[in-house]
């Protein structure tokens, strides 16, 4: 019997590995932004070929997109070691300075949400990118003095999905910024067909274009559904058919547009107890219970980009096509 108990630590990282290996290690393997790995491929080549460390890189685009993946392999295209840290993580000048000191020459610093490093540390970075330099104050008052501590040559890579907060003198340091679009359904059925090989799912393409379709223009969330509609199989016998593919994401709330419970709420109580808008933001958080900062940058975008609100001056507004997806006339629909 005890052959037959499962160890829930080496199932938890077997799932890690799984995890690990959905990101693809070369540009080659990276589906989807083609312009954006042109440019990376000239830009890293043309660094390899001088024999010195590429140019510093901001990667700007909504969540899921692959900035992560993307720093990993820019570190392995340059055969560099890769520091990871993130934006909220660095609060201090210090903070900085300690990551800075630590790099190994040509090391490919990460710093992920980028927009949200303190303001002191930015000063300090904008030195740092320029001249691999930062000035460190040692005691205080009159008798402080500032000691200059020249750094290896790196290669920052920036991550953010606001590139709008980026002070300008941060954001002009970068020599090259990758802005990253939202994916086609072809090009996430690829990912997810990836995927599945990887983690040995066998899937029909059906489901696979079925999860595609579904999944917001977005790997991350196209490889979430990959996982879940696996483990409906799993549960109930058989491989990843469209049935099966269709009713686990009918359980999991993702709709025919990739709509999710949150989404259609936001819908609801616009059109159901405001009739259509227009809302502010404010109160829609209210009567959803969310905060306004998810709503604005979770929940609206991907209505905005369908098509289901528009956004005016006086507040959040539902098209004849939200009307429609919850199966509701709109008010003057046969006048628009």
């Amino acid at each position: 019997m005890s052959g037959d108990i499962v160890d829930p630590a080496a199932q938890s990282d077997q799932e890690l590995q799984f995890e690990g290996a959905l990101r693809p290690s070369r540009l080659e393997e990276f589906i989807g932004q083609e312009k954006v790995r042109s440019q990376l491929t000239l830009l890293l080549s043309a660094a390899s070929l001088e024999n010195r460390t590429p140019d510093h890189i901001l990667l700007a685009g909504p969540p899921g997109l692959g900035k992560t993946t993307l720093a990993m392999i820019v570190a392995e295209e340059s055969r560099s070691p890769l520091r990871m840290s993130s934006g909220p993580a660095i609060q201090h000048a210090g903070d900085l300075a300690a990551v800075l000191s630590a790099l190994t020459p040509g090391e490919v610093l990460f710093i992920d949400e980028i927009h949200r490093m303190a303001r002191p540390a930015e000063e300090m970075l904008y030195l740092a990118m320029e001249d691999f330099r930062i000035d460190i104050m040692v005691g205080k008052g009159p008798g402080a003095t500032t000691v200059p501590l020249e750094l290896a040559p790196f290669t920052l890579v920036g991550a953010t999905t606001r590139s709008g907060l980026l002070p300008n003198p941060l954001r002009d340091r970068f020599g090259f910024t990758a802005n990253l679009e939202f994916y086609s359904p072809d090009e996430l059925q690829a990912v997810v067909r990836r995927s599945s090989r990887v983690l040995n799912i066998d899937a029909d393409e059906q489901a696979l274009s079925e999860i595609a379709k579904r999944s917001r223009g977005t790997p991350r969330i196209a490889n979430r559904l990959l996982r879940r509609v696996r483990d409906y199989s799993l549960v109930h016998g058989g491989h990843a058919t469209l049935s099966n593919a269709q009713a686990a994401l009918e359980l999991y709330d993702v709709d025919d547009w990739g709509l999710d419970r949150l989404d259609r709420q936001v819908l609801e109580i616009l059109i159901g107890r405001f009739g259509g808008g227009p809302v502010g933001l404010g109160t829609l958080s209210v009567s959803v219970g969310e905060e306004a900062e998810t709503i604005e940058s979770v929940v609206e975008p991907f209505l905005v980009r369908q098509g289901f609100i528009v956004r005016s001056p006086r507040g959040r507004m539902a098209t004849p096509m939200a009307w429609a997806h919850l199966g509701r006339d709109a008010p003057g629909l046969n006048d628009l």
